[in-house]
């Protein structure tokens, strides 16, 4: 099986109209092309704590287990 691999760019490079307050890896990637980060991050925070039938830690639980199936590191 190949990997992909992608350098994470250092965060210095980042425009600060990009920035977000969160630099886990999965936002940090996005900084191959910043101007998604801020859109990402406001996905991640509707998905995760926006209104739904689903609780936070039901939404945590299927988070995991979908990257834990994807042998995502992060």
């Amino acid at each position: 099986m190949t990997v992909a691999y992608i350098e994470y760019p250092d965060p210095a490079r980042i425009p600060p109209r990009d920035r977000v307050p969160d630099d886990d890896n999965i936002i940090r990637i996005h900084g191959v092309h910043s101007r998604v980060i801020p859109l990402h991050f406001d996905l991640y925070r509707e998905l995760m704590y926006g209104p739904g039938p689903l609780s936070r830690i039901q939404r945590e639980m299927i988070a995991v287990t979908v990257s834990g199936l994807n042998d995502c590191h992060y």
